[in-house]
């Protein structure tokens, strides 16, 4: 009985039973077969080569899309497992996923993995690829599979099946050649379609990211179709590694991570802190000039209000709880409590919203070990965070609003960014219609706007839907900082109301949303975007003097005490040190400029800029160098 296959565009084609979706690709379109590494089969991804059972639909999956180069990736990974097991002996495979740039495998092996040691990997790898063998996918059963790597040693592997819900009656295992894996696929059709690939380092990584568990090895590579695709990536990452905000906050002594204090706790030093300040500065004006009031609330809450938010049943894994006198209290991962408590102070009008709370309200969440990084996932962080209570007449004006506020902030930050509306998470609370009302809110302001956007399905926060504004930096990496989240469901549990004109009382709509998001993060894109050299407006230290002698000092002296009454940040190198060596420092220091003061400026009461470029401005008065510099920070340059 013949097969009916429909492709994407519209097309139909008639197959006979075991005819291979590459097969069928080929006599549809010859021309796709080439960069197709695999296909959707009724919207599931499922290998090329694939037999057909039955009527359905076909969608490749090119090699150029987003899901096809990730598919490419994984299989990498699989080839450097197999490569890794036939270099040293005993080594024993845990889990091995594409990523959004490479891919990763850990592993369990009694020695440490070396530079050399990658090096015998990769040969190895391209002897597999050579080999070009097929990947070869099997169904067999649960307990035949469990069997199967309990024979070989994989206790991780027997781990991953035995923790698989009880009504899982099989599995899919992966081979290419002798090596076997665990995996549900899909693959490339075999290893001599892997395009260029890369192995980057080795890192030590917690099995299923828990700190409780053994250590494993986790080696990262990369992988992409062509290899001028692998070199270009390869020059962003070394100028990635050259922007790294955690190798620049040490020289440029901004903050520090310390294992006495412990992980994923950030310590500012006074640069550092100072570059806070004028930023979280710059927050508050921004907001009052935009309506919002400031506000501020509790590190801990009691748990029974986490309860009555649904945080201690869909986010009780990421806070850290507390007992005072047997009590029970949540420290806050969120700030949205305490401002709804604000609101229910007293009794509201309909002419009273919308009502604006905003608040850099430091919150505390229990990362795992595993995924820290520097400022950019940490345990305790400060957001500038706002709730926002309003009538559903003015939903749509609060929504566009924001997305303003966040355009006008990124333009003054020097960002580019993306568009996300995230939809309802599996885990969530709240009635469908709510869901709906508040989703078709977000979506309408976006479109009302002209927004471009893309849908994020499942991924809301679980008590409500959200806008996400990803920033894309100048080596094209996004990073998500505002959100806007429309939440029908908290208002009802805390029983959020405001006397509506008809006299009866109503429903407030709740938005969070944050405009730079976590305070810590946001630095450390700013040190990578502008690689410490920060514009003139965020610098920590504006202007650095230099004196030519000793007997220049005393002039020095005084045009410390002009910029500092100006509001000029300042810092003074007057050691006996040669003029040069202190330019060179004030260099590495990425001193926006450098005050050059010896026996001319002394003379002529001036001072001589140097720019960060290495230019020198012409000699000015104080008070002219004060206003360039005010004129310039009042641009945001």
């Amino acid at each position: 009985m013949a097969i009916n296959i429909t492709f994407p565009d519209g097309s139909r084609v008639s197959e006979q039973p075991g005819t291979t979706i590459r097969d069928a690709v080929g006599r549809w379109n010859g021309g796709a077969v080439a960069t197709t590494v695999a296909a959707k089969l009724d919207g599931v991804p499922v290998d090329f080569g694939r037999p057909l059972e039955k009527s359905g639909t076909i969608e490749p999956i090119s090699i150029n899309s987003a899901e096809g180069l990730s598919i490419l990736r994984h299989s990498i990974s699989h080839v450097m497992a197999e490569a890794v097991q036939d270099l040293f002996e005993g080594v024993k495979v845990a889990i091995g996923p594409s990523i959004e740039d490479g891919f990763y495998y850990d592993f369990d092996f009694k020695d440490t993995f070396t530079p050399e040691d990658l090096e015998k990997i990769e040969s190895r790898m391209r002897e597999i690829i050579a080999d070009d063998r097929p990947f070869v996918r099997k169904e067999v059963a649960r307990e035949e599979a469990k069997r199967f790597f309990a024979e070989r040693g994989e206790t991780y592997k027997v781990e991953l099946i035995d923790d698989l819900p009880e009504d899982v009656a099989s599995v899919s295992l992966y081979s290419q050649g002798a090596f076997t894996d665990l995996c549900r696929g899909p693959h490339v059709p075999s290893t001599g379609t892997m395009g260029a690939f890369k192995l980057l380092n080795v890192a030590g990584a917690y099995w299923r990211g828990d700190e409780r568990n053994r250590m494993l090895q986790r080696i990262y590579g990369t992988g992409f179709p062509s290899v001028d695709e692998l070199t270009e990536h390869l020059r962003l990452l070394e100028e990635a590694r050259r922007r790294d905000h955690r190798r620049l906050g040490r020289e440029l002594d901004l903050f520090q991570m310390n294992d006495e204090a412990g992980p994923g706790l950030i310590i500012f030093h006074p640069k550092g802190a100072l570059l806070r300040t004028i930023i979280e500065d710059w927050e508050r004006k921004e907001h009052l000039k935009r309506g919002y009031d400031i506000v501020m609330g509790p590190h801990i809450l009691k748990g029974d209000l986490w309860k009555k938010s649904g945080h201690f049943d869909h986010y009780r894994d990421n806070m850290y709880f507390t007992e005072i006198e047997d009590q029970l209290y949540g420290i806050k991962p969120m700030n949205c409590i305490a401002h709804m408590l604000i609101y229910k102070s007293k009794i509201r009008s309909y002419r009273d919203l919308p009502v604006r709370y905003f608040e850099l309200g430091t919150v505390h969440r229990h990362e795992k070990t595993g995924v820290l990084h520097g400022l950019m996932r940490v345990r305790q962080f400060t957001q500038d965070d706002a709730h926002i209570l309003c009538t559903p007449e003015q939903l749509n004006d609060e929504i566009t609003a924001i997305a303003n506020f966040v355009a006008d902030a990124m333009k003054i930050f020097g960002f580019d960014y993306e568009v996300e509306l995230s939809t309802r998470p599996a885990d969530s609370i709240g009635s469908d219609e709510d869901w709906a009302r508040a989703t078709t809110a977000l979506r309408k302001a976006l479109e009302g706007s002209a927004i471009p956007f893309e849908i994020n399905e499942g991924d809301g926060a679980f008590y409500g839907p959200k806008i996400d504004f990803k920033l894309k930096d100048v080596l094209g990496r996004k990073w998500q900082c505002a959100t806007i989240q429309c939440d029908f469901a908290l208002p009802e549990r805390f029983d959020l109301t405001y006397v509506g004109a008809d006299g009866d009382r109503h429903r407030p709509v709740m938005l969070h949303r944050v405009i730079l998001g976590s305070i810590e993060r946001f630095i450390g894109v700013l040190i990578e975007q502008y690689a410490g050299a920060f514009p003139l407006w965020l610098s920590p230290v504006q202007a650095l003097l230099l004196t030519v002698t000793d007997r220049h000092i005393p002039y020095g002296e005084e045009v410390y005490r002009k910029l500092l009454d100006a509001g000029v940040r300042a810092e003074r190198d007057f050691r006996n040190e040669k003029l040069g060596y202190k330019i060179r420092e004030g260099q590495i220091q990425k001193t926006p400029f450098m005050l050059v003061i010896g026996d001319r400026e002394v003379e002529g009461k001036t001072i001589t800029p140097r720019q960060r470029d290495g230019k020198n401005m012409d000699a000015l008065t104080v008070e002219d160098f004060i206003l360039h510099v005010r004129e310039r920070v009042d641009r945001h340059e």
